[in-house]
């Protein structure tokens, strides 16, 4: 059984982090600030786009995000593990997983230098693959993510079936709506419970470990099919 994670908002909290990111790189360029429970509703589509959601819609072009970006990012790599942390029942889920022998995945809009500092961070030696954003490739809800996950474990895993896609938000509904895997939606992200209800997921969970409870649930299934 293959897990494919979304990060942000689903594994770890890092609102804070990014929050103080782009409060800096807008500070740096003479514009204003965000308070830091503003940051939940700019998140999602990449480093980027939140910039370019954060800056008065009058400057939102490619120059001034790249600006920003300059210095976005150098003070994201030095602060990104401050605040940040694992959503409370995470490391049991992503233990308890591990121990019963789940192939397991990150899929990230984050910039693929900070995805892999944080998970690594987090949580050493526990995913197979840590995917985030990459030049040239699409950023979700794009599913080429989920694709280049799946090729790059199929050599080291000759069952991956079933692939459950787990995130928090409408973006994370949208991957795994282009991607036709189950979409496991996580309450405690970034969007509110209304507003993942909206995208008709095929799960909803309030507590990671729910998810255990649904896994459960489906081997029991495939047992009773096979007798």
């Amino acid at each position: 059984m293959l897990l494919i994670f979304d990060l942000d908002g689903t594994l770890i909290n890092t609102i804070d982090d990014l929050g103080q990111a782009c409060n800096h790189a807008l500070s740096a360029c003479g514009f204003p600030t965000h308070k830091i429970e503003d940051y939940p509703r700019l998140v999602g589509n990449g480093i980027n786009k939140l910039i370019e959601r954060a800056l008065p819609e009058e400057h939102r072009n490619e120059a001034t995000v790249l600006r920003l970006r300059e210095h976005f990012v150098p003070f994201y790599d030095q602060h990104n593990c401050d605040l940040t942390r694992p959503y409370d029942g995470i490391p049991e889920l992503l233990q308890t997983l591990k121990a019963a022998g789940h192939t397991l995945a990150v899929a990230s809009n984050k910039y693929q230098a900070a995805t892999e500092k944080i998970v690594a961070h987090y949580f050493p030696n526990t995913f197979d693959v840590v995917l985030g954003e990459r030049e040239g490739i699409p950023r979700k809800p794009d599913p080429q993510i989920v694709w280049d996950i799946i090729h790059r474990l199929s050599p080291l895993a000759s069952n991956l079936s079933p692939i459950y896609y787990v995130g928090d938000s409408l973006v994370d509904a949208a991957t795994a709506k282009a991607a036709n895997l189950p979409f496991v939606a996580c309450t405690w992200g970034f969007c509110t419970k209304e507003q993942l209800q909206t995208a008709q997921p095929n799960y909803m969970v309030n507590h990671p470990s729910e998810i255990l409870a649904l896994l459960s649930t489906h081997k029991k299934k495939i047992k009773e099919k096979a007798r």
